[in-house]
């Protein structure tokens, strides 16, 4: 059995990343341009045409999945949100409101520290944790606008508390209670999921069993030329589910729904969730990952925690038996999720590309949004 020392080495260290400027620095400087590797082309090719769609934007509430007067039909509710949109507010979720407020309080002071105290946090050439930017692998790929804080949570063996800020002194102790909540959510919303797709909770649930947890904390600076840049790459997540928090009310989350971009208006005291590759790739394609970005704004930082949720990296991600027999195609190769995770973290941020690494093939018209 592997020691906790080989297992710190061995979690986390699925890539690395080039190190860029301090976003933060740089908005700080009332700039009235941003530097070229900043400016992103397909903002003018890609404009939001998804305004529409927002108001029906699928809102899931927790309360009511385990409650059986109404939990089958919610479930329902749950069923099309994973099939149709890949993502989903979900309200009533039973993370205390006092826990909220504390999480959000000592992310946004962490953010306002002076940049030398952030960056005895700075990530390490052979790691994906710690401060600074991701999936930068060349000097002349187009940048990020946005700084990050990524820490490995779960499972404990494998933290490397050298990443984890002790200003604001509550941060870690409140990072630990967030993340015990969230993994009640998490397998909460697995063993429905499991239920709608006609499976056995636990044969869902066990595969992230002693899984991994990583949060990532995301600030957007106010940016003067906001409609060229973008604060996230368009990419699907390579985890299988994940909980976002927004910590203000500045919009910037966007998602792809019928080749539309499609903004995410925050809604108070609820939690954006969207389904991962993972899950797509567990589900045989019934449920889908879906490619989204982060925008930013003129006027207004925006910050954001993300936790992702997923199986230990040994777990296989390929379709669960159960829902590819009977002659059943199958769309996905095996494949174990820390190889997957290294395929995914050695690139840059490319939508859904990552993808070939487990298409088995390309799927028939049944399946079209595969393709």
């Amino acid at each position: 059995m592997a020691s906790s020392m080989e297992t710190v080495e061995k979690i986390y260290k699925f890539g690395s990343s080039l190190p860029v400027p301090n976003v933060q620095v740089l908005s700080s400087k009332k700039l009235t341009e941003i530097p070229n590797q900043y400016i992103r082309p397909e903002r003018e090719t890609e404009p939001v045409q998804g305004d529409h769609l927002q108001l029906e934007f699928p809102t899931i509430d927790l309360s009511k999945l385990l409650d059986q007067r109404f939990s089958e039909e919610e479930s329902k509710k749950l069923h099309i949100a994973c099939q149709e949109w890949g993502f989903f507010h979900l309200i009533n979720h039973g993370v205390g409101s006092e826990l909220i407020e504390k999480i959000k309080r000592d992310v946004k002071e962490f953010f306002q520290l002076p940049l030398e105290v952030k960056e005895v946090h700075s990530q390490l050439p052979d790691s994906i944790e710690g401060y600074g930017q991701a999936f930068v692998v060349s000097q002349e790929q187009r940048l990020d606008w946005a700084d990050k804080l990524a820490l490995g949570v779960r499972p404990i063996s494998s933290r490397r508390m050298r990443f984890w800020p002790t200003q604001p002194t509550s941060f870690r102790e409140t990072i630990e209670q967030y993340s015990s909540e969230l993994m009640k959510v998490t397998d909460s919303l697995l063993r429905v999921m499991a239920k709608n797709l006609g499976i056995d909770p636990d044969v869902l649930s066990d595969k992230f069993k002693d899984g991994m947890q990583m949060m990532r904390m995301n600030y957007y600076p106010l940016c003067p030329q906001a409609d060229k840049a973008l604060g996230h790459s368009p990419h699907s997540d390579a985890s299988g589910l994940t909980i976002l928090l927004q910590i203000n009310e500045v919009q910037g989350l966007q998602i792809m729904k019928d080749n539309n971009w499609v903004p995410v208006t925050p809604l108070p005291e609820s939690f954006v969730v969207n389904i991962g590759d993972v899950i797509e790739s567990l589900s045989n394609g019934k449920y889908r990952s879906i490619n989204h970005r982060c925008t930013v704004d003129p006027e207004k930082e925006r910050l954001s925690i993300a936790s992702f949720h997923s199986p230990g990296s040994d777990a296989d991600i390929g379709p669960l038996p159960e829902l590819v027999r009977d002659g059943v195609e199958v769309y996905y190769n095996n494949m174990s999720y820390g190889k997957f995770l290294h395929l995914f973290m050695s690139g840059k941020l490319d939508g859904k590309g990552h993808m070939q690494f487990i298409k088995k093939q390309k799927p028939s018209i049944a399946q079209p949004f595969l393709a």
